[in-house]
């Protein structure tokens, strides 16, 4: 199972429509794929959720996360890095269960010029702490507000070209 992580907690965020675009074109190419949204968990998972002790609301979230093969990290850029809330999520998990030995596809977002490539780069340490390979095919989506149509579809030419290329490497990594 895939399993997209939007990574953010903001309401309405740019991650969790990115997250569905990705979903959709992993739909039309024939995979199932799931959207978790930072912004469904508990309000209180700090401290319900951090070592060790787990919640009713997150083990449903644990569940998934454990079950994942692959996992697509849709991470927005929140003061030249990822979010903070992203790196909790990570240390809410199980190790090794949840991301040891499985596979991962990077995109960064940012609403200035360079796609969170700082980030992204900051999340790929992460990622190699915790034995999760990542796809080298990283994207960078830069203005993310200019880069969705009405309909939630990115349109401009270079992004679909990047966007398609990735997924289609994931599907096959």
């Amino acid at each position: 199972m895939i399993t997209i992580i939007a990574g953010t907690n903001r309401k309405d965020s740019y991650s969790l429509k990115v997250a569905k675009y990705y979903q959709k074109q992993l739909d039309l190419k024939g995979y199932g794929s799931e959207v978790i949204s930072l912004e469904s968990l508990p309000d209180n998972f700090i401290v319900s959720d951090l070592y060790g002790a787990r919640s009713d609301a997150f083990q449903s979230i644990q569940d998934r996360i454990t079950t994942s093969t692959k996992f697509v990290f849709i991470v927005p850029e929140y003061n030249g890095s990822f979010p903070g809330v992203l790196k909790t999520f990570i240390d809410s998990c199980l190790f090794p269960d949840s991301f040891v030995g499985k596979k991962a596809a990077l995109v960064g977002i940012s609403s200035g010029k360079y796609g969170n490539i700082r980030g992204v780069e900051h999340f790929t340490g992460v990622c190699h702490y915790l034995n999760l390979h990542t796809l080298p095919l990283r994207i960078h989506i830069p203005y993310i507000k200019q880069e969705l149509n009405d309909e939630l579809d990115f349109f401009k030419e270079d992004t679909l070209r990047f966007t398609d290329q990735q997924i289609s490497a994931f599907i096959a990594f």
